[in-house]
């Protein structure tokens, strides 16, 4: 990887990039001057780099790498930041922390590739001479991972969050509760976790596809609410944000095993769901399914201090509350047209709930135009969808399924290992993800927060699967999501050739790129 030539490399594209002549040399005399309010961004500094290069990076006076904070930085916003590097000092500004956060990973990444490794037998490193001005595109930049068909361990999900960071992606949207599992404790309802995280076998061939075939093998896991607080708490401290999702009023099978009482047919038993696919199992519409869901969100509500909570909403049969007498009533009694109704009204209790508490819910959108106008919907069916949203007023993030579901496979090679039935999303499609189009009008595209990554796991059981799938999809995302218009296929292509040698240094086990 040539440091000559940074813009060439990075991932995301940063806004503005001039070379300076010269070099700066990192080593072990090298320390950090932390302005006031800056600590936390020097102490990520040090847990990013001292590690892998064994530099101290000891703070001082005098230091030679500078991080400052100057409210005058207006044009940087948030998430901004500018970096200076000159032969004998690096300077790192910020509006706010975030974006001196957003400059460390930017300052890891102008490193020789094998600093990253650990392994390098270097004791001193060059970063080239530059001046570099960056601001996002877009506020939300995220990826979704479903650890509620397949759990993953806490430090998997520490990985995951670090990878994120290192593209300069500031959302993790943890889908923890589905048909198929449960995975957070909830001290008011013990058995979501007892019995609502374990099913007994799972399902090995999609849904709809000739017999039903299943691998015979439980599958079981839930978090500790001290394990999820260390996740935030390490999220939080590379900019990352983790918005928790809780489904309801469908997907909740998982959540019907252990409390019947919450469905449509309260004298029914049923087993955690071991099937894929849309399950007709859908919660009641009697006060207690409501005080459940915000009972659980209290608790959810105490580990996450996200500004937004997700709360499902997309797939949700309405067969069940069309054949129940207490659906009919309580359609009738509310003023409901029919109980299909009862999805929309189901959603804008909860969602009311939420706003009391100063939170902001959010939901899948099947049309865009369904959801309550206080939810900030995620656009998944259609792209059309995301425009229709906009124009109702809500705050939209694009996520439509054939740009930005990567557990559909890469390519139709042969060779592919087989994934989400359906038609190949390449790296193509995802890096031509835009989520406001030229053609909306300004007041629209306004609306429009950003884009993430989905990965559903029903075909995904393990981290290496997950990391094969996602990336290099998810740095062609990361780099549309900040750098917009800036990153032209061309260009991003070669700069991640040159980036994959980073994604080695660090261990991923991502999908090969094409030879040139």
């Amino acid at each position: 990887m040539s440091a000559s030539h940074p813009e060439r490399s990075l991932v995301p594209r940063p806004r503005k990039v001039s070379l300076r002549p010269g070099r700066f040399l990192l080593d072990r005399h090298t320390t950090v001057r932390s302005q006031p309010g800056t600590q936390p961004a020097a102490d990520l500094l040090r847990t990013l780099l001292t590690p892998v290069t064994g530099l101290p990076l000891a703070p001082a006076a005098d230091g030679q790498l500078v991080l400052a904070l100057d409210s005058r930085l207006s044009g940087l916003g948030e998430e901004g930041y500018g970096i200076t590097i000159g032969p004998r000092t690096v300077v790192l500004r910020a509006r706010q922390l975030t974006g001196l956060l957003r400059a460390a990973q930017t300052i890891r990444q102008l490193l020789p590739a094998e600093a990253l490794s650990g392994r390098s037998p270097n004791s001193s490193f060059e970063l080239p001479c530059v001046e570099i001005s960056d601001v996002p595109r877009h506020p939300w930049r995220g990826a979704m991972l479903d650890v509620a068909r397949h759990f993953q361990p806490v430090s998997y999900l520490l990985r995951y969050v670090d990878l994120l960071a290192f593209h300069k992606l500031n959302t993790l949207h943890l889908h923890l509760t589905d048909d198929q599992g449960w995975r957070m404790p909830v001290d008011a309802y013990p058995r979501l976790s007892s019995v609502g995280a374990h099913r007994r076998q799972s399902m090995t061939t999609p849904p709809g596809r000739g017999a039903a075939r299943f691998d015979g093998v439980p599958h079981s896991g839930t978090y500790t609410k001290q394990e999820l607080r260390t996740l935030v708490s390490y999220a939080t401290a590379r900019g990352v944000t983790v918005v928790p999702e809780i489904e309801m009023p469908g997907h909740v099978r998982a959540a019907l095993a252990a409390y019947p009482e919450l469905g449509n047919h309260p004298e029914r038993h049923l087993d955690v769901w071991t099937r894929w696919g849309v399950c007709d199992t859908v919660l009641g519409v009697h006060d207690q399914a409501l005080d459940f869901c915000r009972t659980v969100l209290e608790e959810v509500l105490d580990l996450f201090p996200s500004p937004y909570i997700h709360l499902g909403g997309e797939e949700c049969p309405t067969t069940e509350w069309e054949n129940s007498p207490t659906a009919k009533a309580r359609a009738a009694a509310e003023g409901l047209p029919d109980v299909q109704a009862l999805h929309g009204w189901f959603m804008g209790r909860i969602g009311e709930f939420l706003v009391q508490r100063g939170r902001r819910p959010i939901g899948w959108a099947e049309t865009g135009t369904e959801l309550p106008l206080d939810f900030t919907v995620m656009t998944w069916r259609d792209p059309a969808h995301a425009l229709a949203a906009a124009r109702r007023g809500h705050q939209v993030v694009t996520t439509h399924h054939r740009a930005t579901y990567l557990d559909y496979a890469q390519s139709g090679d042969a060779g592919e290992p087989p994934g989400q039935p359906g038609a190949p999303v390449g790296l193509r499609a995802v890096h031509g993800n835009e989520p406001a189009p030229d053609h909306w009008e300004p007041h629209e595209s306004a609306q429009v927060l950003g884009t993430q990554a989905q990965l559903w796991t029903e075909y995904v059981k393990t981290p290496d699967r997950i990391e094969y799938l996602t990336y290099p999809r998810l740095c062609a995302l990361a780099d549309r999501a900040w750098s917009g218009s800036r990153s032209d296929w061309p260009g991003f292509l070669e700069r991640l050739r040159q980036h994959t040698g980073r994604l080695d240094a660090l261990g991923v086990r991502y999908r090969p790129l094409a030879p040139r």
